[in-house]
């Protein structure tokens, strides 16, 4: 063991599933663990949706509630899970200490605003004089603010004080690979003693949605496993409102402060191969082979649903025989920036209770052994893939 060893000590998580690692656990580990769904406000899409939060458990101050969007809160909320998890979040020697590394989008737009001026450019052709009409009038200096992505780091610090060096990382699923894997990184190399390390997205809104339908990713006709989209109508993806933010620190400051971990992150890998070729099955089978060998393992996939790279990973996982895969995409749809960090989680929950999750959806393979080291993975829908291998502590 290495003073240096990446632990996670507290954990935060939050989808359609319930709020907290218990309640994921508890929901997650049922013979047959059931998705929650909406398919009528955004028909014909269908989304996981948010359950109901108390947001002054972990954003006491109705103003810092106020000047955040949505997102905003999911994400501070959520990073408050984690540190009061870890019995960090009343420390103040250890939140000022502490470093941040956040993967984010943009914020939500003003949709009422963006229609007004969609609907007038049909009845006008003098478009940038009403571009600058709607500037003056309707586009406040605030809202460009809460476009910052940014600004999730910002408010987390402001409401949780964790006041030491902040990161903040764009990307999509690339995004919450890459803040994962910094963080590590900074640990083993003794750059970092503890970080919080996570990401949010918060799918209910129609420009979130836009995103993914205007290159045709979203699915049309109402829910079904990830792995058995393909041949449905649309592109495969169903998104869901969620997050997961994770405190690593080293073995040494785990120790010396008493804390117990969940699980240790051995080693992550992550590439950005070209989905138009077979680089990405050739990636991903690398991967695999690097951090997964031959021995049995469960694989937790944050698989989109996305038809090329939901296919692809499945192909690498039906190779090979030893892995048994569970999509937790299936019943929290896909989380974007959160999806690695919620695979890591989800994986960390698996080895700390010596337990494996059932079949979450679809033809996946049972699985026996107890999980002493999972896989957590995160194929990218557009681009960006990456794998980390999860072991006991």
């Amino acid at each position: 063991m290495n003073p240096n060893d990446v632990v996670i000590t507290g954990i935060g998580i939050v989808s359609s599933l319930g709020l907290g690692a218990d309640a994921h656990w508890n929901a997650l580990t049922q013979p047959e663990p059931k998705p929650v769904v909406d398919t009528e406000r955004f028909n014909p899409f269908t989304v996981h949706p948010l359950p109901e939060i108390d947001w002054s458990l972990q954003i006491p101050k109705r103003g810092d509630q106020r000047q955040m969007e949505t997102w905003q809160r999911l994400g501070t909320y959520t990073a408050g899970l984690a540190l009061e998890d870890a019995g960090i979040k009343d420390n103040e020697e250890l939140c000022t200490s502490m470093d941040m590394i956040v993967a984010a989008g943009g914020g939500e737009r003003d949709v009422e605003v963006d229609q007004g001026i969609l609907d007038a450019s049909l009845t006008r052709s003098d478009h940038g004089v009403l571009l600058n009409e709607k500037l003056t009038t309707e586009l406040r200096p605030t809202l460009f603010l809460a476009q910052l992505s940014n600004l999730l780091a910002g408010n987390i610090s402001i409401v949780h004080k964790v006041t030491g060096s902040s990161r903040t990382f764009m990307g999509e699923e690339g995004a919450g690979i890459a803040a994962i894997e910094t963080a590590a990184a900074r640990i083993r190399s003794g750059q970092s003693s503890h970080v919080l390390v996570g990401g949010a997205f918060q799918t209910e809104h129609p420009d979130m949605l836009l995103a993914y339908e205007l290159a045709g990713f979203l699915q049309r006709d109402g829910w079904s496993p990830v792995w058995e989209r393909e041949g449905r109508n649309g592109g495969g993806v169903i998104t869901g409102s969620g997050a997961a933010f994770l405190v690593l620190e080293s073995r040494e400051h785990a120790e010396k402060r008493g804390a117990k971990p969940y699980a240790a992150i051995s080693r992550i890998i992550s590439d950005r191969s070209r989905r138009s070729s077979g680089a990405l099955r050739e990636k991903l089978e690398q991967m695999v082979l690097e951090l997964a060998g031959s021995d049995p393992m469960l694989a937790i996939s944050g698989a989109s649903g996305a038809h090329v790279s939901t296919r692809t990973e499945k192909d690498v996982f039906d190779a090979k025989p030893n892995l048994a895969a569970r999509g937790f995409g299936s019943l929290t749809g896909h989380l974007k920036e959160a999806q690695f960090p919620f695979a890591v989680a989800l994986a960390a929950l698996a080895v700390r209770n010596g337990q494996v999750y059932p079949p979450f959806a679809g033809a996946e393979p049972a699985f026996a052994e107890k999980p002493a080291a999972v896989l957590a993975t995160a194929v990218g829908y557009n681009c960006f893939e990456g794998m980390g291998l999860i072991t006991e502590a």
